[in-house]
């Protein structure tokens, strides 16, 4: 089905709807959903909250009678099981609408074309693949873990123009400006989960959380801000109850290799063990664990040693780093550690999608070189 300027400018519209819901929505994805008859929108709505309306839900209160032979705009095909909402495809097919356009159709194994083939067994008209990639890129996360039953990792860093994170005697703050670090806030407030490792809690003393007085925008009253998990990686059992970490009561998930019975710790501390490479956390076991608990979009932010240590085992999808106007010299901290690469044929290649100015540091976000061909071929 070929679509018009029409269709892409409401299909558009539902893909800004969609991302109103990015830092509420989790585990769910984000999506956005517009009714249009006789050439007005009479109906539009995003999915806000788990276990709440969906899109298609919200924009049909709105529509009332006139979904009747209307044409809806879905950025995520309708869903067609019964789980803690009813089914989308079913609503609409209710509501009478004559025609359903989706962005992409859902990899979810619960869904995947069925949602579509409801609507077309009911004389509805459908059709998907408009603006695809930008649906995409809403739910990069969620579309990872159903893909492949792993989260979508992104690594955020911070260094100066020579590379560096911080003096030599461990001195950090600041090198990037207040508005780099709010930029950083809203990255964590629409993750699902902030991981570390036990060292970065230690010796920063670290929250993890989003200060939302530092957020660079402010949340509306109606989509109460939700704090991410924060998971930490603690292979020998080094954290305790006094650090500023369990002073917010937040959800944790603390990963390690075996239980310290011992330590009486916060109702909102779970621990998880994993096996252990090298008497150490296995992080792929730890990446599988997270997506079985539906996490779908980490937020990594650890020391150079844990983060090189994810880069060398290829766990990481987006890297987002914020470089200062500085120079530090060559005592400085390296951004990574991870063992010399002998072959010029066996380095970590990547492609930068992104360059924005963030006060007067640069925001750079690169993907895998394999991955950002995906994407280029996608559009």
């Amino acid at each position: 089905m070929s679509f018009t300027e029409l269709d892409t400018a409401y299909m558009a519209r539902a893909i800004e709807l969609a991302k109103h819901g990015r830092f509420t929505t989790t585990p769910n994805p984000n999506v956005g959903c517009v009714l249009v008859k006789n050439g007005e929108i009479v109906g539009e709505g995003f999915h806000q909250i788990a276990g709440q309306g969906h899109a298609e839900v919200n924009a049909l209160a709105v529509a009332g009678d006139n979904a009747k032979g209307a044409t809806a705009y879905v950025t995520l095909e309708p869903c067609s099981h019964y789980g803690r909402t009813p089914p989308c495809a079913e609503g609409l097919k209710a509501a009478g609408v004559s025609k359903v356009i989706a962005a992409m159709v859902d990899p979810n194994p619960a869904v995947s074309g069925r949602g579509l083939q409801i609507l077309a067994d009911a004389g509805i008209e459908v059709a998907s693949g408009l603006l695809e990639q930008q649906a995409r890129d809403l739910n990069k996360g969620f579309l990872k873990r159903m893909e492949t039953g792993l989260p979508y990792v992104t690594c955020k860093m911070a260094c100066s123009l020579d590379g560096k994170t911080a003096l030599n005697n461990g001195q950090s703050k600041w090198i990037t400006s207040s508005k780099a670090r709010q930029d950083v806030q809203a990255f964590r407030a629409q993750s699902c989960a902030i991981l570390t490792g036990a060292d970065t809690v230690i010796t920063d003393n670290a929250k993890l959380n989003v200060r939302v007085d530092e957020l660079p925008f402010s949340m509306p009253t109606s989509l109460p801000l939700r704090q991410p998990t924060r998971i930490i990686i603690d292979s020998q059992n080094r954290l305790t109850p006094e650090l500023a970490l369990f002073s917010i009561e937040s959800p944790v998930i603390i990963f390690t290799t075996s239980l310290d019975n011992q330590t009486k710790w916060p109702h909102f501390v779970k621990h998880e063990v994993v096996p252990a490479v090298n008497n150490k956390v296995d992080l792929s076991a730890l990446l599988k664990r997270l997506a079985e608990l539906q996490f779908n979009h980490v937020w990594l932010e650890a020391g150079a040693t844990l983060a090189g240590v994810f880069a060398e085992q290829d766990l990481i999808d987006e890297y987002i780093v914020y470089i200062a106007p500085k120079l530090i010299g060559d005592m400085g901290k390296s951004l990574l550690n991870f063992a010399e690469v002998t072959m010029m044929s066996d380095i970590t290649e990547l492609t930068f999608t992104d360059t924005v100015m963030i006060g007067d540091d640069i925001r750079l976000t690169a993907v895998k070189a394999k991955q950002a061909t995906h994407i280029e071929n996608k559009e």
